[in-house]
């Protein structure tokens, strides 16, 4: 899973948003590419896929998802 996210621009905004994604309980792992504004995400099998939630994490952290 792929999402966009504005307002990301330095390292710390990437470590940031790595870390509130990866502290979600279905998620795996999540790695953001700052060149390309956005955070792949991997999704642990089976568990729930509620992107809204991720979003919300991503936007409550300061950081505008698409």
């Amino acid at each position: 899973m792929v999402i966009k996210v504005d307002g990301m621009s330095c390292n710390h905004c990437k470590m940031r948003v790595e870390k509130v994604v990866k502290d979600i309980e279905f998620v795996e792992d999540a790695s953001v590419s700052l060149e390309n504004k956005e955070v792949s995400i991997t999704l642990k099998p089976g568990e729930n896929r509620d992107i809204n939630l991720i979003k919300t994490v991503i936007s409550d952290a300061g950081y505008d998802p698409q």
